[in-house]
């Protein structure tokens, strides 16, 4: 079973978050199969899923927090962890990887300080590892939230990261 990793980002919700999350479970209590679209409103709303927001939406849709952490972990679109100001993503599909995808987490490990699925305590980045985004020609790969970077090399790191410190 893999190793679920929780953030050190303190949970930070908003009163209006708050309102936003209860009127649109409101709204999908008496709907069948409603927890999947509660889970996905909620990640849109919080952009991850807080035991504070799976708790609310459990106590809601009236299920249990166990089904709700079960859904929110078995469907790899849903983050438990805060993801930090910049989402720092390294595909690892089979052209990245055989090209030097391996080296360029590993660095960015280093450099970071944070292993892949969490987020500087002070929450400016955070790290995932991805599957093949589609930029086979350009591996490996990065994405820092929409910006793409390609044919990177170790080298690279420090002047792109440099650009969002």
């Amino acid at each position: 079973m893999a190793k679920i990793k929780l953030t050190k980002v303190p949970f930070a919700g908003t009163p209006e978050q708050a309102k936003q999350l209860e009127e649109r479970l409101e709204a999908l209590k008496s709907v069948p199969g409603g927890l999947m679209p509660a889970l996905q409103q909620a990640q849109d709303i919080y952009g991850y899923l807080p035991i504070e927001v799976q708790m609310k939406i459990a106590d809601t849709l009236n299920v249990s927090l166990e089904e709700v952490f079960g859904v929110a972990t078995f469907y790899s679109q849903f983050t438990l962890n805060y993801r930090g100001e910049y989402q720092v993503s390294v595909c690892l599909g089979t052209a990245c990887y055989v090209k030097g995808a391996g080296d360029i987490i590993n660095a960015l490990k280093q450099k970071i300080g944070i292993e892949s699925g969490e987020c500087t305590e002070d929450g400016k980045f955070s790290l995932v590892e991805t599957r093949c985004i589609g930029c086979c020609g350009l591996a490996p790969v990065m994405t820092i939230n929409s910006n793409v970077y390609g044919k990177l090399t170790t080298d690279q790191l420090d002047g792109i990261l440099k650009e969002y410190m």
